[in-house]
């Protein structure tokens, strides 16, 4: 799956479910392209390709979970002045209410939850 195509899925998708729009979730469409994106490069580049895209919604919560072919867990490195690369789980921290990782037997799946309302205390 290109990474084109799975953004494209997660906008249709987040339409068809009411996702999209005004007022607590204005920003929620760019919060969750950025993290997919992020995902989905982080499989094609370290996780020897992308398997599966997951997108659910519960009550309040929005999970993107992202598949490859690696069983190495993702880690976080130290970005660099002047170097590529880096920044992606650091963006994934920053935008997502909590992440993590599971592995299976095919590799591993990397997901991220993100809020569809804004908390009380905003």
């Amino acid at each position: 799956m290109p990474i084109t195509q799975g953004l494209d899925f997660i906008r249709r998708t987040l339409a068809r479910w009411g996702l999209l729009g005004h007022g607590p979730r204005r920003g929620l469409l760019d919060d969750v392209l950025q993290v997919t994106t992020e995902l989905l490069a982080n499989a094609c580049v370290h996780g020897r390709g992308i398997r599966e895209l997951v997108l659910e919604h519960r009550p309040g919560v929005l999970r993107v979970e992202v598949s490859d072919y690696s069983p190495a867990p993702p880690y976080r490195r130290t970005p660099r002045f002047g170097c590529p690369g880096g920044y992606g789980l650091l963006v994934v921290e920053r935008l997502a209410t909590c992440w993590g990782t599971t592995a299976d037997t095919a590799g591993k799946s990397v997901w991220a939850e993100l809020l569809t309302t804004r908390p009380r205390w905003c």
